[in-house]
């Protein structure tokens, strides 16, 4: 058995960040065998499903593992070792794992995992990577300043609960060893400067942030930062390090079924429609268009929807149209899918 660590990277960010844009691109681009953990928030594998049709060489199917069970940082015994330990011993090892966690994930319990006896001798943290949605950040949706969140609800008579949206967001930021700003074409530069710096004040450390669109960015610059962070966790603090084990009873999700469309512009206005008058965080999955060949992906992020065609759909595949809807405690699921799905 090698005595060299087998580097991991983890890449964590929010709800719409475009975590999962970001590893397809490393993966389609590295100069290394990979293998991929993707942590799926939701009833339906819609991240694993959008990175298993890449078809790369250096990152077959059989590598990419779907963790779906719950967030990573809440299973760690029962799924993210167990699955860690699988990939080390394929035949063919990697050379380098990347793990997506899931938007709501906390990075640091996931991060102390890698201290566990059964994996601490075979693998290393190469860097935890924060993927920040900019166009989100910018308009306000997830404070960063939290004294000035704190005053915004002093003002707010008609608030009864503390929303961690923030909290977990910040804690993304704290254990980061480098922060992508993503989604930057859709920003000002005043607004590409005000959140970076935003950044920078939140982060305990120098933090480097780098500016990216569509998550594309040379591997190079996300892989090989030898950060060797399971050693160094006392200096990524946490808003929840004094706290039992977090749960996820603020957010729910459930999949909507949806019919063959007629054209995509039909889906995007229902899914428009549905985001305008519900409180829905994410939304995100695959549809069949009627005479068309390759699937739909649709994924938005509030009112901000995205769609395009990946790939084609396979022979004797189920084409089946279904979105994962991930929002805050008390979504009216039946009301969303007569919306969309009707």
């Amino acid at each position: 058995m090698s005595l060299v660590k087998t580097p991991c990277t983890i890449v964590t960010g929010f709800l719409g960040a475009g975590k999962t844009t970001l590893v397809r691109h490393v993966i389609e681009h590295a100069d290394r065998r990979l293998a991929v953990i993707v942590n799926e928030f939701g009833d339906v594998g819609i991240d694993g499903e959008i990175l298993k049709g890449c078809g790369i060489e250096n990152c077959p199917e059989d590598r990419i593992v779907e963790l779906a069970n719950g967030c990573l940082c809440c299973t760690v015994a029962d799924d993210f070792v167990p699955a860690l330990t699988a990939i080390l011993g394929h035949a063919s090892p990697p050379d380098h794992i990347l793990i997506e966690t899931s938007g709501l994930a906390l990075p640091k319990p996931l991060l102390q995992a890698f201290n566990w006896p059964e994996i601490a001798s075979r693998v290393t943290v190469d860097g935890v990577i924060a993927v920040i949605d900019g166009p989100a950040v910018a308009a306000g949706r997830f404070a960063a300043d939290p004294e000035a969140l704190a005053r915004q609800r002093a003002e707010d008579s008609s608030l009864d609960h503390d929303n961690p949206l923030e909290e977990v967001y910040e804690d993304q930021i704290l254990c980061a060893d480098l922060v992508v700003l993503n989604k930057t074409d859709l920003m000002t530069p005043d607004e590409r400067a005000r959140v970076s710096e935003e950044i920078r004040a939140t982060a305990p450390r120098a933090v480097k942030v780098v500016e990216a669109a569509n998550g594309k960015l040379d591997p190079a610059i996300l892989l090989g930062l030898g950060a060797a962070a399971e050693a160094d966790i006392a200096q990524r603090p946490s808003h929840h390090d004094a706290d039992a084990p977090h749960d996820h009873d603020d957010f729910e999700s459930f999949v909507v079924e949806v019919p063959p469309l007629a054209s995509p512009g039909e889906l995007i206005e229902k899914v428009s429609q549905a985001t305008a008058v519900h409180d829905i965080l994410r939304i995100k999955g695959f549809a069949e268009v009627k005479g068309k060949p390759m699937r739909l992906v649709v994924q938005g992020v509030g009112e901000r929807i995205q769609h395009q065609f990946d790939r084609p759909w396979k022979p004797g595949e189920e084409r089946a149209g279904r979105l994962v809807v991930i929002g805050e405690k008390g979504l009216d699921a039946m009301a969303i899918q007569r919306i969309i799905g009707g």
